[in-house]
Parts: structure tokens; sequence; C-alpha cells
């Protein structure tokens, strides 16, 4: 297996190897073909290699995508494209080697999918701006990924991109086919990049940086704002400033062959105990938060104020809620509650980490749902009749946090009890 042998695309064993690793971190869905990582596993080595000779000789070429349906907040549905796991291993190695090139060109606005950002860095800043800035739009593109024209993409990719190899591989990947969960294919037509493939989110980076970043900085250097993904909050210092700006983004978006959706976009005033103007949208939701006007204590004094903050969205809380509820261990009362915790672990962990970076009071809210049904637990498991004598076991047990040290439940120890 001789990796040096002249090859027309300059791709090494090692780059699909580490992408294999990169890929098989993530998801487990299996496309058209069937294939599971069990099986590729089987023959790890052989299955890279081969699928290193295809890629270095310029020979490879991708499979349909399997298309498979979300639901989606609003109650609609998001399709997916979902590649074979070997076609996604083969994006991940085209992704790192475009990323290595051309992330440096990016606008420090966004940060979705990028190696040195991160969504928590989005919040905040968005956090900050609405701190200086009294208005925001609130943009949502309608079926942004569905939408995205390829010919303006691959325009997009040879400005920044020489390697000719790079954009034949880019080009087979935009043209795939897409497969029903009825076993039709059909062809895109020009536009589109499935959301469920590596290297969609590149793509869509490299798409918006020139139809909405540079513009934005080029024509509204005055106002701020961020992008994560296809997801953008503007902010800006009027209401007239951010009504002429949703125009001329209606106009700049339509000049791409994309379009906003009016129904979710919105224009929001950023209203606090210093900002009191009237205006109908006061709330606004970006990656999980609701940024609104909340009442807060004073640090020095008993009397509240009106701030303008960012907290857990209802709708986030909710769901941690059914999905607490949901749990199958609370039918089960043969087992200990250490099993319990342990298979909530790592989903309390992950919404404290995320969620409790600001207000914790909603997310405190929700995480009581675990004791909710601890108490429904430990009263069929022991039998008991009282209510009372379940909450009097529970509160033993978070005791243990004072003479153990340790809390049996995560958020018992985080201070979400």
């Amino acid at each position: 297996m001789n990796e040096h042998v002249t090859r027309t695309v300059p791709i090494t064993m090692k780059m699909v190897a580490d992408a294999y690793q990169k890929v098989k971190r993530g998801g487990k869905a299996a496309g058209i073909d069937g294939e599971s990582w069990k099986d590729f596993d089987a023959r790890a080595e052989d299955n890279v290699y081969v699928l290193w000779n295809r890629l270095s000789s310029g020979s490879y070429h991708p499979q349909a995508v399997k298309e498979t349906e979300i639901p989606k907040k609003d109650g609609s549905k998001r399709k997916l494209g979902i590649p074979t796991l070997r076609d996604r291993i083969a994006q991940c190695v085209i992704k790192d080697y475009i990323e290595k090139q051309i992330d440096h060109r990016f606008s420090e606005h966004s940060y979705g999918y990028r190696p040195m950002k991160s969504s928590k860095e989005a919040i905040e800043q968005v956090r900050q701006n609405c701190f200086r800035y009294d208005w925001v739009i609130d943009m949502d593109i309608e079926k942004f990924f569905d939408q995205i024209d390829h010919s303006l993409l691959m325009k997009a990719l040879e400005h920044v991109i020489e390697e000719k190899w790079v954009k034949m591989y880019v080009k087979r990947w935009l043209e795939m086919k897409v497969e029903t969960k009825e076993g039709r294919q059909y062809d895109r037509e020009g536009k589109g990049t499935p959301q469920g493939g590596v290297i969609s989110p590149l793509l869509a980076n490299l798409f918006l940086h020139y139809a909405m970043d540079k513009w934005l900085e080029k024509n509204y250097s005055e106002i701020s704002f961020v992008r994560y993904a296809d997801d953008m909050i503007i902010h800006c210092r009027s209401k007239e400033e951010a009504e002429a700006i949703l125009k001329a983004i209606q106009t700049r978006l339509e000049e791409v062959k994309l379009r906003l959706n009016m129904n979710k976009t919105k224009i929001v005033y950023c209203k606090d105990y210093k900002r009191k103007e009237t205006h109908q949208e006061v709330k606004f939701e970006f990656l999980g938060f609701s940024y609104q006007p909340r009442s807060r204590q004073s640090r020095n004094s008993q009397s509240t104020y009106l701030a303008f903050t960012a907290e857990i969205s209802q709708r986030n809380a909710s769901r941690i809620r059914e999905e607490i509820r949901k749990l199958k261990e609370w039918r089960d009362t043969t087992i200990e509650v250490e099993h319990i915790a342990a298979q909530l672990d790592s989903k309390l962990r992950g919404w404290i980490n995320y969620f409790g970076q600001y207000s914790k009071t909603q997310l405190r809210h929700s995480l009581r749902q675990v004791d909710r049904c601890l108490v429904k637990w430990v009263q069929k498991k022991y039998k008991l009749r009282s209510y009372g004598k379940a909450i009097k076991q529970i509160e033993e047990l978070k005791s243990k946090i004072k003479t153990e040290g340790r809390a049996i439940f995560y958020h018992w120890g985080a201070g979400y009890c």
C-alpha cells in the first residue's frame, strides 16, 4: 500500500484516515447502501485504502443521498440528505483541505461551523450587541440549504480555490441525486446542498460570505451583525435604519436567488428600563436562547428593573422537560437510582454547560422535572402511599452532597436543585 505512487490528486492516506476518525464520531445513520460503521470497521484498513485510491486518482464518484425528514420547531418538516459513510469520509477530506485554505477569509461576524468559533461566542456577541444597539433584524432565509444556487456557489469557490480537483469533487457532490424513502431518485436541478452532508456547512458559509457578510460590511459598516450558518441577527441604531436595511436585504437576496421568509423575519426593539419606545416585537430567539425584557433585581437594593437579557427559550425549556419525562428508566422499579442518574448524566451536563451560561431561572425550573419524576418513581419502587415520604427519601439523597461531597444527579451538585 504505497501512497507515494504518482497521483492526479494530492490526497494522502493520512488525510483519509484522519477524516475517517472524525466522521466516525458523528452520526451513525447509514446511507442508501445500508453500510453501517460496524460493516465498515470490519475491514477498516482496506476500506480506507480503497477510498484513498479512488479519491487520489480522481475516479471517486458519490452515490445518491438518502432523503429523510425531521420535525422543525414550527411543526413543519425539514428535509435532510444522508450521504453514505464513504461519501461522508470523502467530503470530510475535501472539507478539511478547503477549510485550511479559506477560513481566514471569513468575516469575524461569522461563527457557525468554523474551527476557532463557537455557538457560545455567537450567543454572547448578540447579547453584547443588544446593549449597544436598540433595534434588531431577526432574519430567516427561506429554505436556504435547499435553494443555494450551484452556479453562484461554484463561482464563489473558484474565487478562493485554484485547484481543479477540489472544484471537480465539490461539483460532483452538488450534483448528487436524492433518493426518497420510496426509492425514487431525482435531480436537484442546479440548486441545494443537503443538510446532513459533511461539506454542506462550509459551502453554506462560503456562499453567505459573499452573498451577505461582505455585502453588509461594504454597504452598512455602521451596523453590527452575527451569523451562525444561515441564522442571522442584524443590530441597528434606529427603527428607520432597520426598516431600510431589511428592504435592501430583500433585494440583495433576490440577486443571489434567495428570499426571506417574511412570516419569520421581524424587526425587534430591545426594550429595557432606558429604552421605552413602543413596538409590537420585543423578543427574538437565537441558537436556543430567548432575548427579551425581563425583570431583574438590583444588586445593592431590593428594587427591580427591566433588563433585556438572554435565557433559555420556552421552547427549549419545554423540550428538556419532555425529554426527562420520556426517559424509559422511570418505568423500571427494579433498578437503582444510580442507574437513572447515569442515564441522565451526559444530558444534564450538556444542558447546564450550554444553557446555564446566563440566567439559571428557567433552566432550573426545567431540571426540576427530574425531581418530579423521581418522586413518582420512588413511590412506585417502595410502594409508598405518602407523597411526603417519597420527597423525604429524595431530600436524604440530596443531603449526600454535603456529607459525602458528591451528588447522585449532576444538576444537584451544580446548584440546580
